[in-house]
């Protein structure tokens, strides 16, 4: 069955086009393309240096391909007037000033986009913040500091969201309130688009998988037909062997 789009949520895609970036003689990424689509949650999966966190910082603006671009709907990042309300990313969730609230720091960014605290207030209940709006920051656990990330990415509804491990500090009960949110988040019609190194979780909810290695495409696919009958960890194993500049023994870190 399809699922059916909120009414007022943009169907937008992100469409990588041959993007290329180099550090001297290093290829970080190598004429990548992909396209990412609405109404489903999208893992986005690589080995450690496979150039994911570049492709999110291109898509945003924060570092400059060699060549291609990426686009929302069409339009480069930069181009976005009001830019959460087209697109809610999650990099760094420790990017908080300490001495801020979490009511604050949501606050400040809602005014850089026109949002209203209203909206602020709606976002600290959806990630089960609201009994701690009044504290400060600085002083919140990574799984909390990691939910007012979360809360950032949603302040402006935006039909897309990027997503760089936001599992990352979550207990058991946090990994299934995501799971919970990102899938609900799809079926509304958005773009998620989530990395990760969490085989197990991807496998929960993820509909479909990009894989890189080297800076380039490995997979591009629904992650059913990915792991076709086995393990998506034994999955992803198998395909990115090839694809590290490293190679672990048994009992490597």
């Amino acid at each position: 069955m399809a699922r059916r789009a909120r009414p007022g949520i943009v169907r937008a895609v992100i469409d990588v086009q041959q993007v290329t970036k180099r550090y001297g003689t290093t290829a970080a990424l190598d004429g990548l393309s992909f396209q990412v689509r609405p109404g489903r949650v999208t893992g986005f999966l690589g080995p450690n240096g496979a150039g994911k966190s570049t492709t999110l910082r291109i898509a945003l603006g924060l570092d400059r391909p060699c060549q291609g671009r990426v686009l929302f709907d069409g339009r480069p990042y930069g181009q976005l007037r009001e830019p959460l309300r087209h697109v809610g990313a999650l990099l760094q969730s420790g990017a908080v000033q300490g001495g801020r609230s979490a009511y604050h720091h949501l606050l400040w960014l809602a005014r850089t986009q026109r949002i209203g605290p209203r909206r602020v207030r709606e976002v600290l209940d959806l990630v089960g913040l609201e009994a701690a709006a009044s504290r400060r920051a600085g002083g919140f656990s990574l799984g909390m500091t990691q939910r007012l990330g979360i809360a950032a990415a949603l302040l402006g509804d935006p039909p897309v969201l990027l997503l760089d491990e936001p599992g990352n500090g979550l207990d058991p009960e946090g990994v299934r309130w995501l799971r919970t949110l990102l899938r609900g988040l799809a079926a509304e019609g958005r773009t998620v688009f989530v990395s990760s190194h969490l085989m197990g979780e991807t496998a929960l909810t993820a509909d479909h998988l990009v894989v890189i290695g080297q800076g380039r495409l490995l997979a591009d696919m629904p992650t059913a037909d990915f792991a076709d009958a086995g393990s998506l960890e034994e999955a992803f194993l198998r395909l990115t062997a090839g694809a590290t500049d490293y190679r672990g023994g048994v009992g490597s870190a």
